[in-house]
């Protein structure tokens, strides 16, 4: 299935803020990304008021009203002052933060988040309100993370499984040509997921890893081919933990870009995040940015 994602340099950014310093970290790490894709920056507030209508009084929703729009103008300026040049205009929204968040975002902005938010009464971004907009997104969504006092390394660290995921490897060659960075692909093979097949034929181990690293090395020459001027490294390694791999290489990167696998949730009433995505976006040392899978992509355990 063809994507309809657009590169990073034509989608808007929409930033969520409750309050916390993790937000407030997200909305000027968002900020300079409006800035680096020159488009403008939407910095939305969900307060949730309509559905806490039949248990607050009107006095109550009135002061949520007033402190979440004082909350946007603060953030706003704290961003101008910062981004001088940047386009920025807030929205307080009576929805909940992540219907909010996705209808802002319409069908080709990009969503950031911070890592964790205020928790309790008010919304929790990453906690999860967070992880609820991971999971359901169909535009891409950065979680911001690793952000305080890291130099930045110069590289975007893109994860690839095989060919279906030249979409993502794309994606990150954007990100890398608009930091002025190079990028790196990394293959992480899950050694357990093939010794059912291959614990009376060790040779056979050979033969995968072999075809790993030919499905790796297509899509490295598709973006070398697509991006001369971009430094491309192409890596795979083997090992029991797929999002373990990728955690210790996100130390040496400044963005983490991967296809966000989702897979059915309790009843298949909504969609969750595959494993590997879920330790991520709690552990890596650098922001991450999950572009959605769709079609038959749709399932995937990792």
């Amino acid at each position: 299935m063809e994507s309809t994602f657009r590169t990073p340099d034509t989608s808007t950014v929409v930033v969520g803020v409750d309050g916390s310093r993790p937000a407030r970290v997200a909305a000027l790490w968002a900020a300079e990304e409006a800035v680096r894709r020159d488009r403008p920056l939407r910095i939305v507030h969900g307060a949730d008021t309509d559905g806490r209508a039949l248990y607050l009084s009107a006095e109550i929703i009135e002061r949520v009203r007033v402190k979440g729009r004082e909350l946007l103008d603060d953030t706003a300026k704290a961003v101008s002052a910062e981004y001088p040049g940047l386009a920025v205009t807030t929205e307080f929204s009576r929805a909940d933060a992540v219907t909010s968040l996705h209808r802002a975002a319409g069908l080709h902005g990009t969503i950031v988040v911070g890592n964790r938010g205020l928790g309790g009464f008010d919304s929790l971004m990453l906690g999860s309100v967070g992880m609820d907009v991971a999971a359901a997104a169909m535009t891409p969504v950065i979680v911001v993370r690793g952000t305080d006092g890291v130099e930045e390394t110069g590289t975007v660290l893109a994860a690839v499984r095989d060919e279906r995921d030249l979409l993502y490897a794309r994606y990150a060659a954007r990100e890398a040509e608009l930091r002025k960075a190079s990028l790196r692909l990394l293959h992480v093979w899950n050694v357990l997921e093939s010794v059912g097949e291959v614990v009376t034929m060790l040779d056979d181990v050979d033969a995968i890893a072999g075809g790993r690293a030919e499905a790796l090395r297509a899509v490295t020459d598709r973006v070398r081919e697509e991006c001369p001027d971009l430094e491309v490294r192409a890596d795979a390694e083997k090992s029991i933990s797929v999002a373990g791999v990728l955690v210790e290489a996100s130390r040496h990167a400044d963005l983490l870009v991967m296809g966000g696998r989702r897979v059915p949730g309790p009843l298949g009433i909504a969609p969750d995040l595959g494993r590997a995505t879920h330790g991520l976006l709690h552990h890596a040392h650098c922001p991450v940015l999950l572009v959605p899978r769709t079609g038959s992509d749709f399932g995937s355990r990792s």
